[in-house]
C-alpha cells in the first residue's frame, strides 16, 4: 500500500474516511479487500430480519453514497482505488447475496465467488476498471463483480 494509507487514528477523525475503509477493515496489511467484504458478512446478516424491500433500500443507498464516499476519499488521500477503500467490496457482497436465501453454505460460496470475481477482473470488469474514474469508477467494478457473483451464486442454489 502506498505511504498516503491513513491510520486508524486518522480515519476516527474523519468518518467518511472510516467508512470507506470498511470501519477500519481496509488497513489490513494483507488482503484488505477480503477484510472489507469479511465486514459485509455481518451487515448482511443483519439485514436480514429486515425484510427484502429494506434490504433493497439499504443496498440501494450503500451503493449511491458509496460512488461519493470512494470518490471523496480517494480525492482525499490522493491516490485513486487505494486498495484499503472497501466500501464497494461491502456493497459487491451485499449484492451477491441479494437473491438467494439464507444459509452459511450460501454465504461462504457467495464470499468465495466475489472475491472470485473482484480479483481476476474478468471482462466487462476489466474494462471497467480501467475505463471508469473517480468513485464511480472504484463502485461500478465491484457492483458488476457482485452481479456475475450473484448469477453463479443464485445457479449453484438451484442445484443444491
Amino acid at each position: 500500500m502506498a505511504n498516503n494509507t491513513p491510520t486508524f487514528k486518522q480515519l476516527l477523525r474523519h468518518p467518511v474516511h472510516m467508512l470507506a475503509f470498511g470501519f477500519g477493515s481496509g488497513l489490513a496489511k494483507k488482503a484488505p479487500g477480503t477484510a472489507g467484504t469479511l465486514v459485509a458478512v455481518p451487515i448482511y446478516y443483519g439485514l436480514l430480519g429486515l425484510g427484502e424491500e429494506v434490504y433493497l433500500i439499504t443496498l440501494v443507498c450503500i451503493s449511491v453514497l458509496g460512488i461519493w464516499i470512494c470518490g471523496k476519499t480517494a480525492d482525499d488521500i490522493g491516490t485513486h482505488d487505494h486498495g484499503g477503500i472497501v466500501w464497494d467490496e461491502i456493497a459487491g457482497f451485499l449484492l451477491t447475496m441479494y437473491w438467494v436465501p439464507f444459509s452459511w453454505l450460501n454465504v461462504l460460496l457467495g464470499f468465495v465467488l466475489f472475491r472470485f470475481f473482484d480479483i481476476v477482473k474478468p471482462w466487462p470488469i476489466n474494462k471497467i476498471d480501467r475505463e471508469l474514474q473517480g468513485g464511480l469508477g472504484i463502485m461500478v467494478d465491484d457492483l458488476v463483480a457482485g452481479l456475475m457473483a450473484a448469477l453463479c451464486l443464485y445457479l449453484t442454489s438451484q442445484l443444491i
